[in-house]
């Protein structure tokens, strides 16, 4: 669900200025950027944008009737599509309607405005469906499409939309930020939490919310315990079943990419703190073709995960533990 918006991050509001000044707009944007960047935020803010009545300082009032029907969410011409379910696809008969949304006149007589989340989950006959609306589109009609992963999207619907990336802060502003949002936490654990989020700051703010990093301490302390043969990988999958799995599959991918660094001795090795012995341990004591196996493993399975295949999620962590186990193991 998109959540109502007047401004863009921070760290957007550069791009935001440069957006919101133009006198003509695009019938199709595509905004893209890694997940956690803020470009939902910044979506639902230029969608505020385009319906205000009379938008202030280059921002939606939310005080004119537009902006309170948007508020209320009953505002006739603006429409939300993103699938039913999360992880499942947005089918045809969704985007069909979508269409014939966008060919209706608008009942308030101003723009109409779709936003569209994620448009990786359109499937084949969905997207091609959509083709229509961007290649004939109406008059003050606008179509926002948001991207984790624009590469999964047709050719032909990148190629009529306004491509716009939208990027990461820095270090600095990113811990900036979320400290200011969480001032209950240590610089320490913010740190560690963007480290978690790929230096993405909104996804840093939502595993806070869901106390990844008592979830993460709990991991850290079973593979520890692991390693030293003080537990049985079938003991610890079934500890771990509570913790949601894509946390435990983006740790892996991570500290198995860390590896990879160590044993280069790449100049960009960077350990996270909870886990620096543990890795330079092993990166001293595992073979590097083992390695890239293990790797090649874990991510068709996080593939599989993401597509909602029906996996044990029990059976698929105790082999998984027992692989990584056995990466130091002499053969």
């Amino acid at each position: 669900m998109l959540e109502p918006a007047r401004h863009p991050a921070p760290w957007h509001q550069p791009l935001w200025q440069r957006l919101t000044a133009q006198q003509d707009f695009a019938h199709a944007y595509l905004f893209t950027g890694q997940a956690g960047c803020g470009k939902r935020r910044f979506t639902s803010a230029f969608a505020a944008f385009l319906m205000c009545d009379t938008p202030d300082a280059g921002a939606a009032c939310d005080q004119c009737r537009s902006c309170h029907l948007r508020l209320a969410g009953s505002h006739p011409d603006l429409l939300m599509l993103e699938p039913e379910e999360e992880g499942k696809a947005i089918r045809v008969d969704a985007v069909r309607q979508l269409v014939d949304f966008l060919s209706q006149t608008s009942q308030q007589g101003g723009r109409k405005v779709v936003v569209l989340q994620p448009a990786e989950a359109m499937n084949v006959n969905a997207a091609n469906a959509l083709l229509k609306s961007l290649e004939e589109p109406s008059a003050e009609t606008y179509l926002l499409l948001v991207s984790d992963q624009p590469s999964r999207l047709l050719p032909t619907i990148r190629s009529r939309c306004r491509v716009q990336p939208l990027g990461l802060p820095s270090l600095e502003e990113a811990s900036t930020w979320l400290s200011e949002q969480l001032p209950e936490r240590s610089s320490s654990d913010c740190e560690l939490l963007l480290q978690m989020a790929g230096g993405a700051p909104l996804r840093a703010l939502s595993l806070a919310q869901l106390d990844a990093l008592a979830q993460r301490e709990k991991v850290v302390e079973g593979i520890k315990a692991l390693l030293k043969g003080q537990v049985a990988p079938s003991r610890l999958a079934e500890q771990w079943n509570p913790i949601p799995i894509d946390l435990l599959l983006d740790w892996f991918c991570a500290w198995t990419l860390d590896l990879l660094k160590l044993q280069q001795q790449a100049s960009d090795a960077s350990v996270s703190a909870d886990m620096d012995k543990v890795l330079g341990y092993m990166a001293t004591k595992l073979d590097v073709t083992r390695l890239l196996a293990w790797q090649d493993w874990l991510l068709e399975h996080r593939r599989l995960f993401a597509s909602k295949a029906n996996l044990n999620r029990v059976l698929f962590l105790e082999k998984a533990l027992v692989q990584w186990k056995s990466l130091l193991e002499k053969r």
